[in-house]
């Protein structure tokens, strides 16, 4: 019969066969599995086509041709040279071009009319010699949910099958390229109203159709139906089970199954690794997305968009902003091309973390592009300008926004705009701000008068700090933390005739700040007052806050030429752990740390550093070979000066032979001889 010969590619001449041990490869003719193998087209001048025969003698069958017998086999094998004109007529015979006549059958049934008559009129095409065979490939090559219901019937009429599930399986997979779950439902009940038995196809089949109808639930459901019908999983069907509780929320049994898929090496596909990736993203275990995705390069799976998108957003969420750079550099590198969405992950994982010139530069290759921003990544890179005192970067953003279609400023994007011209300023350009978000009919809110705050402190306007305070009053908000943090801020700036003013201000919005700036201001306070009070307002205040409070105050020391109050200050900041690692020591260099501070704040740590040189000294203590201070480089936030720039005139002022590094950057350095003289000399002076 037709649908029992075989190929066997041997080589690609005759001369060949002499030389070389036959491979054969057997293909199957039964209706064990739903997934048929794949036929390619063999040709002629290449291929040998056998057949089984029943000739005892091994004789010869024809021009040219050649028995071969295999081992203890029964069956022989005829070799036919593919330059013979029957080579030409056997082909023709063969399955394999019975199987591509059925692929395009197929391709015709997509494309009619559902009615049982054109389905009817294109399936008689198949002749009279229907064997189950060909039904299991015209089902699986076809996409048109409607009509694979109606060629099912046909075969169902014209037929008797022996093995009537599978042609059901191979129906409800169509349902599954359709993502019609309905139907697939209805055709199970068929089975059984037809007294037929499922088996793990046909679940497999419906779960997955489930899952890649984006309902998790029912598959769970199915999933769960299978014990009642006396089916057992395979790892294939677990494996997509992972996917699907990790979808439904069921985190417990998703990461149990996964756990007993590395145990016994299941097969898992990129869909479930996403969904693994987001379960650990979701839980905050960012390690063990990463985790995952090494897993699963590993086990040889490679990763799609999809994979790189999820692992970027859990990246961003981590505040892990190198991490998403090197997983970006991967994605190109594995032929992918950046959509939205990995754009939009990347600029919220730059945005957060800080990295401006990264942040932007993602945002004119969207540009570029064509993309769009939404108002949620508008307002992230605006903020994060905001932050970084990108002034110029926000003003082209905002200009950006205002002409998108898509998307409108919204509170937070004035709020954002009024924080960058604040933080330089800049009174005009905030108060212009100010007035367009009234007129677009948003209210004020306290991150907006908060900005007003620094902006006036900024500007050195203490009338128009107060009457921002009032503003606030008047609106029924209540001072937060840090908006009290904002009025320490502008005492800062403020003329100290002017700071009477905004001490009242501050003693209404937290009495306890206030408190411990008037015994600041007072001289005649006793010292264990004010420390007293100093250290319980550090241990109210949030984590957040409390640096900058300490910082705040230190300023306002050094502005006022209080340096001893603002030592104990810095020693409550060491003793709150508030200053972590500001002096380090080796054998070869002792440093002092002052990058992160504000400029009263590192103006006292070194204050108090060089003391401890000299005490270091007077006890006999040998200093090191180089001694070094790290002021970090570039400008201060919101300031046209570094702390390398003041550092710099403040040593000359102190006559210190220390010299800014030419080799590293914010580094001032000097030699144990040098350092020695002069301490020896302020001890002399003293």
């Amino acid at each position: 019969m037709l649908c029992h010969w075989q190929f066997h590619l041997i080589c690609s001449s005759p001369s060949s066969f002499t030389h070389n041990k036959p491979t054969t490869f057997n293909f199957p003719h039964g209706l064990g599995s739903v997934h048929l193998p794949s036929r390619s087209n063999l040709s002629v001048a290449s291929a040998i086509l056998t057949r089984e025969t029943q000739d005892p003698s091994g004789g010869s069958t024809g021009d040219q041709s050649q028995v071969v017998k295999e081992g203890n086999s029964s069956k022989s094998y005829v070799w036919v040279n593919p330059n013979s004109p029957r080579a030409s007529k056997l082909k023709q015979q063969s399955y394999d071009a019975r199987y591509s006549f059925l692929v395009g059958l197929a391709g015709s049934l997509n494309s009619c009319g559902s009615t049982e008559g054109e389905v009817a009129g294109i399936l008689n095409g198949v002749g009279d010699r229907i064997v189950e065979q060909d039904a299991v490939v015209l089902l699986n090559n076809m996409s048109n949910a409607e009509n694979a219901v109606l060629v099912l019937k046909f075969f169902q009429q014209r037929m008797k099958i022996r093995k009537e599930v599978i042609l059901y399986n191979v129906t409800m997979k169509v349902f599954r390229k359709c993502k019609d779950l309905d139907r697939a439902e209805k055709l199970f009940g068929d089975m059984l109203e037809r007294g037929l038995r499922p088996d793990n196809v046909t679940f497999s089949t419906i779960i997955s159709c489930a899952r890649h109808c984006s309902l998790p639930g029912k598959a769970v459901e199915w999933f769960e139906k299978m014990s009642d019908f006396g089916c057992n999983p395979d790892d294939v069907t677990y494996s997509t089970m992972i996917d699907v509780y990790g979808r439904t929320g069921n985190i417990d049994m998703a990461l149990s199954l996964y756990d007993r898929a590395r145990t016994e090496k299941w097969r898992l596909d990129a869909i479930t690794f996403s969904t693994l990736i987001k379960i650990y993203g979701q839980a905050r275990n960012f390690d063990g997305c990463l985790n995952v995705y090494e897993e699963m390069k590993a086990l040889g799976v490679k990763p799609n968009l999809v994979i790189f998108n999820t692992l970027l957003d859990a990246m961003g969420r981590a505040k892990r902003p190198w991490q998403a750079k090197i997983l970006h550099k991967e994605l190109i590198n594995s032929g992918f091309s950046p959509n939205w969405v990995t754009y939009a992950a990347l600029l919220r994982a730059y945005g957060k973390a800080r990295y401006g010139e990264d942040a932007l530069a993602i945002y004119r290759e969207m540009k570029e592009k064509g993309m769009e921003l939404n108002v949620v990544l508008f307002n992230t890179l605006l903020a994060m300008c905001a932050d970084l005192g990108f002034e110029e970067a926000a003003v082209e953003l905002f200009e950006e926004m205002k002409k998108s279609r898509k998307c409108e400023p919204d509170s937070w994007t004035f709020s954002s705009m009024i924080t960058v011209y604040s933080c330089h300023g800049k009174v005009q350009q905030v108060e212009a701000t100010l007035n367009e978000m009234i007129e677009a009919g948003f209210e004020l809110n306290i991150f907006v008068l908060t900005s007003l705050i620094q902006c006036y402190g900024k500007a050195q306007r203490a009338n128009d700090v107060v009457k921002t305070f009032n503003r606030l009053t008047e609106l029924g908000i209540s001072p937060d933390e840090r908006f009290c943090g904002c009025l320490l801020n502008a005492m800062t700036h403020i003329p100290k005739e002017d700071l009477e003013k905004l001490i009242c201000c501050i003693e209404k919005a937290n009495p306890k700040l206030g408190s411990v700036i008037r015994h600041l201001m007072e001289e005649g306070n006793g010292e264990s007052k004010f420390k007293e009070e100093a250290l319980e307002l550090l241990r109210s205040v949030g984590p957040d806050v409390k640096k900058a409070y300490c910082n705040c105050l230190m300023d306002l020391c050094v502005n006022i030429n209080l340096l001893e109050r603002a030592c104990e200050l810095l020693d409550l900041g060491l003793k709150l752990e508030i200053y972590t690692d500001l002096q380090s020591r080796s054998e070869t260099q002792w440093s002092l740390h002052v990058k992160s501070l504000s400029l009263g704040a590192a103006l006292t740590s070194l204050h108090v550093w060089i003391n401890d040189l000299k005490k270091a000294l007077e006890a006999g203590e040998e200093l090191p070979p180089l001694l070094g201070i790290n002021t970090g480089h570039g400008k201060h936030r919101y300031s046209d000066r570094g702390l390398a720039t003041v550092f710099e005139s403040h040593l000359k002022e102190l006559s210190a032979p220390f010299h800014e590094a030419p080799d590293k950057v914010g580094w001032f350095l000097t030699t144990k001889v040098a350092a020695t003289s002069w301490l020896e000399s302020r001890t002399s002076l003293e």
